[in-house]
């Protein structure tokens, strides 16, 4: 299912924003984009997700600012400058060179350098407490917004399913006229038959027409239909975490579609067989968006 979500927090001079997006998966697929010095959120972040989430590709970034510029100190390493000093004195005994200036000592690698803000254990705790509070409210987001597209999913399957339903009503009323169509074609060859082969017996035409019929019911396979329709229709009414299922009940609603195709002796039956399967597919198209 498909759904943006954003979160933004800040502390003092410091603001962070956490961001999450959701598209259409056969499975839970959920990646993590985190500054350095987050990363002891991962686990929990990996945790949460699942617990309210079962399908899509998710993707999970956050991203920090600063108002204003931070404040940056620098200190001299005097040990790696009294070793350039140093340097320089023993090679100005050898050669006849200027002396080195300030500014060129200054640009030298690790003569100078930064000094980072130091961060407290207890000031760490608070800052990673606060981030997962904003990575809380960014997921509530998503899931409302995936919630919303399910309930506009829901519609749309409960209206296929009803076309699906309505395709079986069609295809019994076709299939319940089939045998006398059946029947009136068999006597029309037999009589061609008979015409060319007199010695065949009445049982034996007989027995050939009970197996034609038999091959030809799909009263069978439109029972399994409506049994499969009505627990499609109960699983979208539930809700929750119900795509694996439908996934399931799609393929067996396609299944009996083709038996229905391939066992039809009628062309307005093969015809109703097509539609059906036509319905079952964008049925199946819906299925896979809904978690």
């Amino acid at each position: 299912m498909t759904g943006f979500s954003r979160a933004e927090i800040g502390e003092g001079e410091r603001r962070w924003s956490w961001e999450i997006r959701s598209v259409n998966g056969r499975n839970l697929d959920l990646r993590l984009r985190l500054p350095a010095g987050c990363e002891a959120l991962e686990p929990q972040l990996r945790q949460a997700v699942p617990e309210r989430c079962r399908r899509g590709n998710i993707s999970v970034q956050l991203e920090a600012a600063r108002q204003g510029q931070p404040q940056t100190r620098y200190r001299i390493n005097r040990a790696a400058l009294d070793q350039v000093i140093q340097a320089a004195k023993d090679l100005g005994m050898l050669v006849d060179a200027e002396r080195p200036r300030l500014d060129g000592l200054l640009a030298l690698p690790g003569v100078v350098e930064r000094i980072d803000e130091e961060e407290s254990e207890e000031a760490r705790d608070a800052r990673l407490a606060l981030l997962l509070k904003g990575f809380g409210e960014a997921l509530d987001g998503l899931v409302r917004m995936r919630a919303e597209e399910g309930a506009r999913l829901a519609r749309i399957a409960l209206d296929q399913l009803q076309e699906i339903e309505r395709l079986v009503g069609r295809a019994r009323s076709l299939a319940a006229a089939q045998p006398e169509a059946q029947r009136a074609r068999f006597r029309q060859q037999v009589g061609e038959l008979l015409a060319q082969v007199p010695a065949l017996s009445e049982d034996r035409l007989a027995q050939e027409f009970a197996l034609l019929i038999a091959k030809s019911d799909v009263r069978e396979e439109l029972d399994r239909l409506t049994a499969h329709i009505e627990a499609s229709r109960a699983l979208v009414k539930a809700g929750g975490a119900i795509g694996r299922k439908l996934d399931f009940l799609c393929q067996e609603l396609n299944r009996e579609a083709n038996t229905i195709c391939s066992k039809s002796a009628d062309l307005e039956l093969t015809a109703v067989g097509l539609d059906m399967k036509a319905v079952v597919e964008q049925f199946r198209e819906q299925v896979q968006n809904i978690e």
